[in-house]
């Protein structure tokens, strides 16, 4: 039994380089990519396509002209100046994610962090997406797991405050789990540091860098509040082959 959190990019290209046949691995970008990605499977879509590059998400739409681009680069949706042709569908405010536009659809996404990390996680025995809207829902689907490894996505090239919250709060919903096993230091710590901020998220989130920064921009607010939602989905999401799609229930 063995329970690891990882806290920044930084740990991406040595992740690549583990062994994860026997490890499920979880990631989580709270603000705003896994959010984003849970709710656009809550509201209907078929599949959502991970990818680190602006120029992969163009190459699936010319082999699939009908999925969905979405993504964003700095924050903000990716435009037709930066792919050099087209501006994407949906940026990475999940708010975007309605029903009407992405009920039966796939959707490709990259994110600055988000999609890197799912990546970095290929070659896990199974790879789940993480958010506070599903994480009581995840965690159910997770009990009895003997190697658990939990990725935080980061903001830039740096720890996430709001991802070592939810990697905090998954470990705290299995830490029974792991209580005869190897819980990691940064298990420990990512435990804490939730235990320490549940009382109160709304005050929480002024540590976050990332929180400061979309809060500051009027037309990405209200993605903040959205993202701490804490339990309104009872499903999972996992990642198979590359593909992203919803498990469980409503």
């Amino acid at each position: 039994m063995n329970l690891e959190v990882l806290f920044t990019p930084a740990d991406f290209g040595a992740l690549k380089q583990r062994d994860l046949s026997q490890s499920v691995c979880v990631v989580f970008d709270i603000l705003r990519a896994t959010t984003s990605m849970t709710n656009a499977l809550a509201n209907g879509a078929a599949a959502i396509i991970p990818v680190s590059e602006i120029a992969q998400a163009l190459e699936v739409k010319k082999q699939q002209p009908d999925v969905l681009l979405a993504g964003e680069r700095e924050g903000l949706r990716i435009r037709a100046a930066q792919t050099g042709s087209i501006d994407f569908d949906l940026g990475n405010s999940p708010r975007e994610f309605t029903a009407d536009k992405v009920r039966g659809k796939t959707i490709v996404m990259t994110t600055t962090n988000g999609t890197r990390a799912l990546n970095a996680c290929v070659g896990a025995k199974q790879i789940f997406i993480a958010s506070f809207l599903n994480l009581r829902a995840l965690a159910q689907a997770l009990h009895g797991t003997e190697n658990l490894l939990l990725v935080c996505a980061g903001t830039f090239e740096e720890a996430a405050y709001e991802d070592t919250l939810g990697a905090g709060a998954l470990a705290d919903f299995l830490w029974n789990d792991f209580s005869v096993g190897h819980i990691s230091d940064s298990s420990q710590m990512a435990r804490e540091i939730y235990l320490s901020a549940e009382r109160d998220f709304a005050q929480a989130i002024q540590f976050s860098k990332n929180a400061r920064r979309l809060l500051a921009n009027p037309d990405l607010h209200d993605d903040v509040p959205f993202c701490f939602q804490r339990d309104s989905l009872n499903f999972v999401a996992q990642m198979h082959d590359g593909i992203i799609r919803r498990t469980g229930k409503s």
